[in-house]
């Protein structure tokens, strides 16, 4: 490898979606799943996001009455999506929230801390 094959200005960018991957429902559960679990509010949404493309954005924006372009920007990566509008999005895409409690020794260092 040479130093011209470490300059950032030859390399070549492409495009990524996670949307284009996500053909498969057991795909979209396990990328929600992995960004519930991690706690990250900004990956959550952008995997909602990501999940809300791969089923068609557009069919989502007519089922729920919300504007394509807030969509994009409530789910995409720096979104906060408000409770009101996950309420609305997580159905229309046949999703919902489980609520769960967690296993007593993760309560317990939850209330010490």
């Amino acid at each position: 490898m040479t130093e011209a094959d470490l300059d950032p200005a030859a390399l070549e960018v492409c495009d990524f979606d996670p949307a284009d991957y996500l053909g498969r429902e057991s795909s979209q559960i396990h990328l929600l799943r992995d960004a519930a679990e991690s706690g990250n509010a900004h990956y959550l949404a952008t995997a909602i996001g990501a999940v809300a493309r791969a089923r068609g954005l557009s069919r989502l924006a007519r089922e729920t009455g919300i504007k394509r372009q807030t969509l994009n920007k409530s789910f995409g990566p720096q979104g906060n999506p408000t409770l009101e509008t996950l309420m609305t999005v997580l159905p229309a895409l046949g999703l919902e929230i489980d609520f769960r409690l967690k296993p007593p020794a993760q309560r317990e260092e939850l209330a010490e801390a």
